[in-house]
C-alpha cells in the first residue's frame, strides 16, 4: 500500500526526535505564554519553557486531567486570539461539562495531514467513495475524517450516522467502497444490510473504524461479514480529535503521527513514566496545535508503544489496540476487569452474535457481574440441553480469561440496544 507522506512517517529516528523536540519547545513556551491554566501549572512546579532541552524534560511539566480541561470551559484553553478560530467542536459531555476542541486554519491543515496519513495507510485511495457514517455536529469524528479523506482525493458521501436501511440502500446504490463509522455501527450496518440480503450488492473493500476501541475479534468478524479490509484508528477532542495514530494493512499497532504527538506512558497510580514496551496509561502532548496545545494530558487509555520495526516501512512509534480505560476499569471483587476482555472471548463464539450488556450489580456487599448476549437462533431457547451447554461454555471461557465467575445470559436475537454511535457496553448498578 501507499504511503501518504513517506518523508515524515519514514524518516529516521533522530530526525522524528529532532522535530519532536523542536515543536514541543514551540508548544511549551505557547501554552505557557497564552493559557493561564498551564503558567499557573507550571510556575507552581518551579517549570519554565527554557528549562524544556530534551524530549525527557517533559517529565518535569505536571500531568493535565479531564477535569481541569473541563473547568475552563468553554474557551479559557485558548492560545490564539477568537478572531482565528475557524472551528469549534466538542466533546459529548454525557459524563461530565463537555470540553471544547478550538481550531485555527493550520490547526484544520494539520488535522487534514494527519489524517491522510492514517486512512492512505488503511488502504484508502483518491479512487474511493467513501461513506461517513459518523454523527456530523460538535462531534469531532466526521469532519475530522471528511476532510482528511477529501485532502486524498476520495468521494465524500457525508451521509452522517443513523437510519441505517437508507444506510444500506447509499451505500449500493452509490458504490460505496470505504465505511468510515464506529465498529459497534458498521456491525449493527453489516447485520442490517444482511437481513435486507444486500450484502451481495455492497461494494464495500475497507473499513476505517474509531471513535471507539475494538477488539481484534470484533475486526475480525467485521472483515467477514462485509469481505473487507477493517482498520482501527484513535483520536480524541482534547487533543485534536480523529488523527493521532491508525493501523496500517499489517496491523502491528496503530502508528503514531509523532511530528504531532509526543506520547508517553505512565503508570496510572503513581504517574510514574513507564520504560518503552511497557503497558500503562497513555499521555498525549500536542506539538502543532496553534488554538488550544494539551500539555501531558492523561487519556485514561490502557495501552503501550511499540518500537520494533513495521512492514510497512513507516518507522513512527506504534501503539497497541486501547486494552480499557484508567478510569472505567471494572473491579470485580478485587480482580481487574477490561471491557474489551469481555468482548474478545464473545466475539466469534458459535450461536450468538455480536451484540453484548455487561451488567455490574452489588448484593450482600459482593459485587456481581453478568453479561448478556444475543441468540443467533430464537428456536434454541426451546432446546435446554443446547442452550445450556453453549452457556456453559461461554461461562467458562470467560473465566479463563477474567480469573473470576461470570453470569451468562443469553436472550432472544434483536432484543440488546444496537448504537449509532459510540456503544455503551456496560451498565453499572452498583
Amino acid at each position: 500500500m501507499a504511503i501518504w507522506n513517506p518523508a515524515v512517517e519514514c524518516a529516521k529516528r533522530s530526525d522524528i526526535e529532532k522535530i519532536q523536540l523542536e515543536r514541543l519547545k514551540w508548544s511549551v513556551q505557547q501554552a505557557y505564554d497564552n493559557v493561564p491554566m498551564y503558567r499557573e501549572k507550571m510556575e507552581k512546579a518551579g517549570v519554565k519553557p527554557s528549562d524544556i532541552k530534551t524530549l525527557k524534560d517533559i517529565q518535569k511539566i505536571p500531568l493535565t486531567s479531564k477535569l481541569e480541561l473541563r473547568e475552563q470551559y468553554p474557551f479559557k484553553l485558548l492560545a490564539v486570539p477568537m478572531k482565528q478560530v475557524v472551528r469549534i467542536h466538542a466533546s459529548s459531555g454525557t459524563t461530565g461539562q463537555p470540553i471544547t476542541g478550538c481550531y485555527t486554519k493550520g490547526d484544520l491543515e494539520t488535522w487534514a495531514e494527519c489524517i491522510a496519513r492514517i486512512a492512505t495507510a488503511g488502504g484508502v485511495t483518491d479512487e474511493d467513495i467513501a461513506q461517513i457514517s459518523f454523527g456530523y455536529g460538535m462531534f469531532t469524528g466526521a469532519f475530522g475524517l471528511h476532510y482528511g479523506l477529501e485532502k486524498i482525493g476520495a468521494s465524500i458521501i457525508p451521509i452522517s450516522s443513523g437510519n441505517t436501511e437508507r444506510q444500506i440502500n447509499i451505500m449500493r446504490d452509490f458504490g460505496s467502497t470505504a465505511l468510515i463509522a464506529t465498529p459497534s455501527y458498521a456491525m449493527y450496518l453489516a447485520e442490517t444490510a444482511q437481513k435486507m440480503d444486500m450484502l451481495k450488492d455492497i461494494k464495500l473493500r475497507v473499513g476505517l473504524f474509531g471513535a471507539e476501541a475494538s477488539t481484534y475479534e470484533m475486526q475480525k468478524e467485521l472483515e467477514q461479514r462485509f469481505g473487507i479490509l477493517v482498520t482501527e484508528n484513535y483520536g480524541l477532542t482534547e487533543v485534536m480529535g480523529p488523527g493521532v495514530s491508525g493501523e496500517c494493512e499489517y496491523k502491528t499497532g496503530m502508528h503514531i503521527n509523532e511530528d504531532c504527538f509526543l506520547a508517553e506512558i505512565i503508570d496510572p497510580d503513581t504517574e510514574e513514566v513507564l520504560p518503552l514496551g511497557e503497558q500503562g496509561e497513555l499521555v498525549l502532548t500536542t506539538l502543532a496545535k496553534e488554538a488550544q496545545p494539551a500539555i501531558r494530558y492523561r487519556t485514561r487509555d490502557i495501552t503501550r508503544l511499540i518500537e520494533e520495526p513495521c512492514p510497512c516501512g513507516r518507522t513512527s512509534l506504534r501503539m497497541e489496540k486501547i486494552k480499557g480505560r484508567s478510569d472505567d476499569m471494572l473491579i470485580i471483587r478485587g480482580v481487574n476487569v477490561f471491557p474489551s476482555q469481555i468482548e474478545s472471548v464473545l466475539i466469534g463464539q458459535q450461536g450468538i452474535g455480536p451484540h453484548y450488556e455487561i451488567v455490574v450489580t452489588r448484593e450482600n456487599y459482593t459485587d456481581h457481574l453478568q453479561v448478556k448476549v444475543e441468540l443467533v437462533d430464537a428456536s434454541l431457547l426451546d432446546r435446554y440441553g443446547e442452550l445450556e451447554a453453549l452457556q456453559r461454555k461461554i461461562r467458562n471461557d470467560l473465566h479463563t480469561v477474567l480469573q473470576l465467575g461470570v453470569e451468562v445470559t443469553l436472550v432472544s436475537p434483536n432484543t440488546l440496544k444496537r448504537f449509532e454511535g459510540k456503544a455503551k457496553r456496560v451498565t453499572d448498578l452498583r
